[in-house]
């Protein structure tokens, strides 16, 4: 009688599927911080906005040189610092694009150990039903022997 099927590669194919966990983990975080810079990115341009608003309204009310300047440095800073986010989004994204890359190819390497399973489970299917018929002919012929001999 055959032995429990037991895939030749199993602790390979447990270490690339954690692997892969892995991977795909690594790959979340990274979008998760690409939302955060451009969440961040937003919040600046709301500011940029807001404060353009409140400069326009001084300018027309009239207000002091020293006290408009400040406000402009002020939305000029603002500006830079969202210029430093789109940078910031844009190497994320190139890290995303690289990683995906990474879970592409730990995924191929489960699905080739997947297909090999597949293929030696078939196997050892195959060679339990030869095992069966055996068992069954030599059932049957010590019947028959066993018959004859009545």
């Amino acid at each position: 009688m055959l032995k429990k099927f037991q895939f030749s590669l199993q602790k390979l194919m447990d270490f690339r599927e954690q692997e892969l966990d892995r991977q795909k983990n690594t790959l979340s975080m990274l979008q998760a911080d690409l939302r955060r810079i451009q969440e961040a990115r937003e919040i600046l341009l709301d500011k940029v906005d807001e404060q353009s608003e409140q400069l326009e309204r001084v300018c027309r009310l009239g207000s002091s040189a020293s006290d408009i300047a400040m406000r402009k440095r002020y939305i000029v800073t603002l500006q830079q610092e969202i210029h430093l986010k789109e940078q910031q989004a844009l190497q994320k994204q190139q890290e995303i694009e690289q990683q995906l890359g990474v879970v592409v190819e730990a995924t191929k390497d489960v699905k080739t150990l997947e297909k090999l399973e597949e293929k030696q489970l078939e196997e050892y299917n195959h060679q339990a039903g030869k095992e069966n018929e055996q068992f069954i002919e030599e059932f049957v012929s010590g019947q028959t022997v066993r018959a004859a001999n009545r």
